[in-house]
């Protein structure tokens, strides 16, 4: 079966597997769901992330961060650009998350990064994903 829209679906599969209190959620892999792990973590959303091969396909095994009394590190995690319909923006126009407390990130010529990053080297792109 083909998925119309994987990095939908990895954002779904996050927003559950916290809802559930999981410790961790395995997700199918690509390059493009391995960049949005990477800048999770660097941003301090996820605990860690690892690329594992199970059977024949490879998987992203998260592991979700929780706030010391059980809160959710991630309150809400959206997909902005779909397939169909798409999301770019230029370097001036990159919306800010809650005013700078939350995250979005774009995929742009030099790589997927985050809002913030994207401003300071002056590049746009699609914007994929919005964090807080």
């Amino acid at each position: 079966m083909t998925m119309t829209d994987p990095i939908a679906d990895m954002l779904t599969r996050i927003r559950n597997a916290q809802m559930a209190k999981h410790e961790s959620v395995d997700i199918s892999s690509s390059k493009m769901k391995l960049a949005i792990a990477k800048i999770l973590k660097e941003e301090g959303y996820i605990l860690d992330y690892k690329e594992l091969q199970d059977n024949k396909h490879k998987i992203i095994r998260i592991r979700l961060k929780y706030i010391d009394d059980g809160d959710l590190v991630i309150k809400k995690i959206e997909r902005v650009s779909r397939p169909g319909r798409r999301v770019y923006v230029n370097s001036k126009e990159i919306p800010q998350v809650l005013r700078g407390y939350g995250i979005s990130i774009l995929s742009t010529s030099k790589g997927v990064m985050t809002d913030q990053r994207a401003r300071k080297e002056k590049v746009g792109g699609e914007v994929l994903v919005k964090v807080w």
